[in-house]
């Protein structure tokens, strides 16, 4: 059974982790300059080095469907750049997963695949999709929805270790991005961790870096550059999140819950 994730950052990977454990084909889709912050547990990554290896679970760039194919045989996830989404007509997966974590809608339609997903708010179950995934952490985070739509997107970054906002890093102007420090390092409240052109960007909390953009990519003012954890637990740098497995298993239970309905074997 074949699942296309649209987006390969670490959310969509924690999914993706989630399905191949469970026996099914997973092909992501990315852009041709990935930007997850969260490198060390995103399949995206791929995109730059040719593989990417989450929790022993290794995923492969591939160039053409005949290379993803024989990437699925060989019991391997495969990552594509795919910007238009032309895989979707191309593979004609079982399931697509909307993983994009855009906040909106960029194109997914109900009628891509038999069943598909969205993950978070931007999308309206039934009509421009099967089931929606609640993304917000709290009560309902990893919950699937049938009717209606997620909870709105309230800009605030989720709380860790009581941090909201404080823990994640953006950049300061457009221009080009340079890391000064590698994922899992340890800083401290005003400490450099990064500069676009040369305007540093500095932690405003004491923690472990867990994660970064890639250095030397052209970024906006504005954009997520890298995020904080104050719980200061350097392997949670190496492993999908709590909130990744839950989303994850909220696509699981979507999946298995469509194959009970339609008596769908594979």
């Amino acid at each position: 059974m074949l699942v296309l994730i649209r987006g390969a950052g670490d959310i969509a990977t924690g999914v993706a982790v989630r399905l191949h454990r469970c026996g099914f084909s997973v092909l992501l889709t990315e852009l041709p300059n990935p930007t997850a912050v969260r490198r060390t547990v995103a399949f995206s990554e791929a995109v730059y080095r040719e593989t990417a290896s989450v929790e022993g679970i290794t995923a492969r760039l591939c160039e053409s469907e005949a290379t993803a194919r024989t990437a699925f045989e060989q019991g391997e996830p495969a990552v594509m750049i795919d910007p238009a989404g032309e895989s979707v007509s191309a593979f004609r997966p079982d399931v697509l997963v909307d993983a994009m974590l855009a906040k909106r809608n960029l194109g997914t339609q109900i009628s891509d695949a038999p069943l598909v997903i969205a993950l978070g708010p931007g999308f309206t179950a039934g009509v421009d999709c099967h089931c929606v995934v609640e993304t917000m952490r709290g009560h309902t985070l990893g919950r699937c929805i049938y009717t209606g739509s997620a909870l709105p997107n309230t800009g605030v970054p989720g709380s860790v270790g009581g941090y909201t906002r404080d823990r994640v890093l953006y950049a300061p102007a457009a221009g080009v991005f340079h890391a000064h420090q590698p994922i899992g390092a340890m800083v401290a409240a005003g400490d450099t961790v990064a500069d676009v052109g040369g305007i540093s960007i500095r932690a405003e909390i004491e923690g472990c870096l867990r994660g970064i953009l890639p250095d030397g990519i052209s970024v906006p003012a504005g954009m997520k550059a890298g995020d904080i954890d104050p719980r200061c637990a350097r392997e949670h740098c190496f492993t999908v999140s709590d909130k990744a497995l839950a989303i994850g298993g909220g696509v699981l239970e979507a999946i298995l819950h469509w194959q009970a309905e339609h008596k769908v074997h594979h």
